[in-house]
């Protein structure tokens, strides 16, 4: 299963998105040239991530986090101006490092965020042109079902954490971010499977328990029954970040009422979880957050934390809305969006002169440039590959 690529079976009994936010002609002409415009972006993406590298370890980016080298090898090879016959010798020395990572639990990591690394460097493993690195990916799938958390009592959905995934470690608390970069590692390993079946007793993740997980997060009356849901418009159908904790806060709805924040770069990581999880695109907490999505679009901030986490939105929203197969967006109101263009001329309109970006809110890591570069990046791929 290839990155990068539409999924189209999954949109299958999705909502139609209609409608046209210009005429044909000009909104294919503006398409065409965002499309060039990107590919030059990317360029200077890559090449910016390439100087950065490390040339004795091949890391890209801070050493104790592979994530990063992860999440930068994956840009260079989505390149769409790379030859797609030659690994870049950049490509192969990122591999070489995020392999010397690798520790005899089989998660790839260093210190710290062991889940996080691993899922986001077994993405970069299933990427590879020649499939090399196959042992190590199994390894690295391995761990990460391993980190599936099943407290109190086994077996039993007795707690809110259960199902999920967090950062590793001792901790017993999932989040839903940590999850879905999980849930999309094992996505796209299901391709080792293809190339040689798993043995009847390999662990294997309990997909329901990570559906039930997913949906505690969801500000959703129908399917989270917990007492802090909020079905106000304002919150109703989008995610935070683990189960009664929004990382936006409270809302206060008046009256004495308050609600938990949702929060757009996390709802569309809970989005993707459900896509990962093979849920149907009818199910009501596909519809519902979806349509939370829609009315809360934005191209300039985080929906519910300004400009904190603003390129891992625009990464996570690539990803989801590609992967839907969903060129336009519609509020409730009728406005139809085209989100490619507007995030695209965004990105395009922020690069650095040396190829660069960077968030100057600093939360989350965006303030490094690398990691936010390798971001911006990817979101342009997606966007890219999509027109």
């Amino acid at each position: 299963m290839k990155l990068f690529t539409h999924v189209t079976s999954v949109v299958c009994g999705l909502m139609v998105l209609t409608g046209m936010s210009t005429p044909v002609a000009a909104r294919n002409q503006n398409q065409a040239s965002l499309k060039q415009e990107a590919a030059l972006a990317i360029r200077r993406g890559v090449k910016f991530l390439e100087k950065s590298q490390d040339v004795t370890t091949g890391a890209i980016g801070e050493a104790e986090q592979p994530a990063i080298t992860g999440l930068a090898v994956l840009s260079i090879l989505g390149d769409p101006s790379r030859d797609p016959e030659a690994l870049p010798g950049s490509a192969k020395k990122a591999y070489d490092f995020i392999a010397s990572a690798a520790q005899p639990d089989g998660g790839i990591y260093v210190k710290g965020l062991a889940n996080y690394n691993t899922s986001i460097c077994l993405t970069a493993l299933m990427a590879h042109p020649a499939g090399d690195f196959r042992l190590l990916a199994r390894q690295a799938r391995k761990y990460v079902i391993g980190l599936q958390q099943d407290n109190e009592e086994p077996g039993q959905a007795d707690h809110s954490h259960d199902g999920g995934i967090g950062y590793g470690g001792s901790s017993q608390f999932s989040d839903l971010s940590n999850t879905h970069f999980a849930l999309e590692a094992l996505y796209y390993a299901q391709a080792l499977d293809a190339e040689e079946p798993a043995s009847p007793d390999a662990p294997r993740l309990n997909y329901e328990a990570a559906i039930a997980f997913v949906s505690r997060c969801q500000n959703r009356q129908a399917s989270n029954t917990s007492s802090w849901v909020s079905e106000d418009p304002a919150n109703k159908g989008g995610f935070i970040y683990e189960p009664g904790i929004s990382k936006a806060g409270e809302q206060d709805l008046g009256g004495g009422k308050k609600a938990l924040r949702s929060v757009g770069s996390i709802s569309y990581a809970g989005l993707l979880s459900l896509v990962y999880a093979k849920l149907s695109p009818e199910d009501g907490r596909v519809q519902a957050v979806l349509e939370w999505l829609q009315n809360n679009f934005s191209a300039t901030e985080n929906p519910g934390l300004e400009g904190q986490g603003l390129y891992y939105y625009y990464h996570s929203m690539a990803k989801a809305l590609t992967i839907l197969n969903l060129s336009e967006l519609k509020k409730s109101d009728g406005t139809v969006i085209d989100w490619r263009l507007e995030v695209g001329n965004r990105l395009l309109n922020s690069q650095e002169p040396a190829g660069s970006w960077t968030n100057s809110t600093a939360r989350w890591r965006e303030s490094d440039a690398i990691y936010a570069t390798a971001l911006a990046t990817l979101t342009l791929i997606h966007i890219h590959n999509s027109l």
